[in-house]
C-alpha cells in the first residue's frame, strides 16, 4: 500500500515537472489543453472531493441552505460553517398548500416541488402575508420543461388579526417573528430553497458526483477545442432549449457555431452540482460562465439539466 502511494506521488510529480518546464519554455498556451485535459479525469475529482460535504450536492454558490418537508410541513435552515459543511442552524413549522402533489398549474393549491431560488424580498404587502415575503423563482427551468405553470410562490408570513386555514395556495408560510428573524440572517444572492414532499433527500455519493464533475469538464472540453461529435452526444434526443429549440435545430445551429474553428476560452465559478428532489437520476447543474472567443464575450449564469446513465450525463435542458 506504502509503495503504491509512493508510485503515484512520484508520477504526480513528474507530471507537474513536465508541465511546468514546457511552461516555462513555451508559455501557458502549450500547456493550456493538457490542463483542460485534466480536468475530466475522474480520478482527480475523486481526489479532491475526499473531504468535501456532499449532504445536499456539490456546492460552491450558496451559503444558506432552506430545506421544507411538505409531508411534515417543516423549514429548516442550514448555513456553511468555517469548515465548509451545512450545519442544521433552525427548524420552523410551515404552512403548506391545501393538496398533496408537485404544483403542475396555476391555481392547484399545491406546493412545488423542486430547487429554488429567492429572487426577491417585498416588504410591502397585503398583511394577510404576514411582515415580508421572499419570492421564489417557480416556475424554473425543470418545471418550463415539463409543462408547469403558475407563479407567485412565496415564503411567507402569517396575518396578524385575522384567522387563517392550516394550509395555503401554494406558498410556505411560518410565524412572523420567525421570517423577520430568517431576513436578518440569510442572504437572498446565496440561499437555495429546496422543496421536497418528504424529509427524505437524495444523497449523492462521491463516486457519482466525481462521475458527474469529469463528464461536465469534457463536455467543456469538447467545447473549447471544437469537437462537435462529442459535444452532441451529451445531448438527449429529448433535449428542449428553454427558448424552445429542439435538438434537431440545436444541433444545426451548435454546427455553424463549431465551424467557425474559434479559439476559446471558457470558464466556470460558483459551480453547483444538486440532486433533483423527488427524481432518481436527474441532477441540476448551475454555474458562472465565463465565455471569450474572437466573437463574442459573456458573463452570466448557466444551467443544464442533466440525466446522469451510467458513467456518462445527458442534457435534457439548458437555459
Amino acid at each position: 500500500m506504502i509503495k503504491l502511494a509512493l508510485i503515484l506521488l512520484l508520477s504526480s510529480y513528474i507530471f507537474a515537472s513536465s508541465l511546468l518546464t514546457t511552461y516555462k519554455d513555451y508559455g501557458i498556451e502549450s500547456v493550456q489543453e493538457q490542463l483542460d485535459y485534466e480536468l475530466t479525469d475522474k480520478t482527480f475529482w475523486d481526489k479532491y472531493l475526499k473531504n468535501k460535504d456532499l449532504s445536499f450536492g456539490y456546492i460552491e454558490q450558496y451559503k444558506s441552505i432552506l430545506t421544507c418537508d411538505k409531508e411534515s410541513s417543516t423549514l429548516k435552515l442550514y448555513q456553511k460553517s468555517e469548515n465548509g459543511k451545512f450545519k442544521l442552524i433552525k427548524k420552523y413549522n410551515a404552512f403548506t398548500g391545501k393538496y398533496k402533489g408537485d404544483k403542475v398549474k396555476e391555481g392547484d393549491r399545491r406546493t412545488p416541488i423542486g430547487l429554488y431560488n429567492l429572487v426577491e424580498v417585498i416588504n410591502k404587502l397585503d398583511p394577510f402575508y404576514g411582515p415580508l415575503a421572499f419570492v421564489t423563482s417557480y416556475p424554473n427551468i425543470y418545471d418550463r420543461y415539463h409543462g408547469k405553470n403558475g407563479s407567485g410562490i412565496w415564503i411567507h408570513g402569517l396575518p396578524e388579526n385575522q384567522k387563517r386555514d392550516k394550509y395555503t395556495k401554494g406558498c410556505i408560510a411560518i410565524q412572523n417573528k420567525n421570517i423577520k428573524t430568517l431576513n436578518k440572517t440569510i442572504d437572498i444572492q446565496n440561499t437555495l430553497l429546496i422543496i421536497n414532499k418528504n424529509r427524505y433527500l437524495k444523497k449523492v455519493t462521491k463516486k457519482e458526483m466525481s462521475t458527474i464533475l469529469s463528464e461536465l469538464y469534457r463536455w467543456r472540453y469538447s467545447w473549447i477545442y471544437n469537437d462537435i461529435n462529442q459535444y452532441l452526444d451529451f445531448y438527449s434526443d429529448k433535449f428542449i432549449k428553454s427558448n424552445g429549440a429542439k435538438i434537431k435545430s440545436f444541433k444545426r445551429y451548435k454546427k455553424r457555431i463549431f465551424a467557425k474553428k474559434e479559439r476559446k476560452s471558457i470558464v466556470f465559478k460558483n459551480l453547483n452540482v444538486i440532486p433533483y428532489p423527488n427524481t432518481k437520476d436527474i441532477y441540476k447543474i448551475s454555474f458562472t460562465e465565463i465565455y471569450k472567443s474572437d466573437s463574442l464575450k459573456f458573463i452570466g449564469e448557466k444551467i443544464l439539466m442533466v440525466k446522469l446513465t451510467k458513467d456518462t450525463i445527458k442534457i435534457f435542458t439548458e437555459n
